[in-house]
């Protein structure tokens, strides 16, 4: 599975930082928070690629992950989401990145260079290996944190926490319903992170829905 990125570099507080960014193929996506859920809306190919990256965010432990999506695409579709509009950062909790320190960062990161990362298609893990009850032990530490600040989600994780839930991504690629050139599909196709999964740490839920028609950028 390959995506092709951008790595961009920057020094903060004595670190070197490492951040990479999607180059295409996440336009149509939009991120949206309200008082208790958020709302994120994909088409198949941005969600492909976002659970690339998820994957990436498992194995690159010393690595940012940047979705800026803020700015993209609109869902064609009226009930597109509500509330403040946000970019994605994912990152490995072992980084110990601030959410206060993102702005700072972020307007110091130098010009990318373009590389195309891959992830052994192996590394998706298969669910009937997953010990999903486990998740739900009080000394259970694979959970995803969120933080919100300088317009971004923020979400830190273990390397389970991302690996073992990157497929959500993956079931909207390859198995939301079709729809013809045009036209939303007829079926709602989504997939959830939701607070009874036990990996989340403190949100309730993130709502991953599939759109297939998009606004033309302004």
């Amino acid at each position: 599975m390959k995506v092709a990125i951008q790595v961009r570099r920057a020094r903060l507080g004595g670190r070197d930082w490492r951040v990479i960014c999607p180059i295409d193929g996440t336009a149509n996506a939009g991120l949206w928070a309200d008082d208790y859920w958020r709302e994120l809306h994909v088409d198949r190919r941005a969600a492909y690629r976002i659970g690339v990256l998820w994957l990436l965010a498992a194995r690159s432990k010393h690595t940012i992950i940047y979705l800026p999506l803020r700015h993209g695409r609109h869902p064609a579709h009226p009930e597109h989401g509500g509330g403040r509009r946000l970019d994605l950062v994912l990152s490995h909790h072992s980084l110990q990145l601030r959410a206060s320190s993102w702005p700072r960062l972020r307007s110091a990161l130098g010009r990318g260079l373009r590389q195309t990362a891959e992830v052994p298609a192996a590394y998706l893990p298969d669910p009937a290996g997953i010990d999903y009850a486990a998740r739900h032990h009080r000394k259970n530490r694979d959970r995803l944190r969120e933080h919100i600040h300088g317009d971004t989600l923020f979400l830190t994780g273990s390397t389970p926490a991302f690996r073992h839930t990157a497929d959500k991504f993956f079931d909207i690629a390859f198995g939301a319903p079709g729809a013809a050139p045009g036209e939303e599909a007829p079926n709602h196709g989504c997939t959830q992170f939701h607070w009874a999964e036990g990996i989340l740490s403190n949100t309730d839920g993130i709502h991953v829905q599939h759109r297939s028609r998009w606004l033309a950028a302004v």
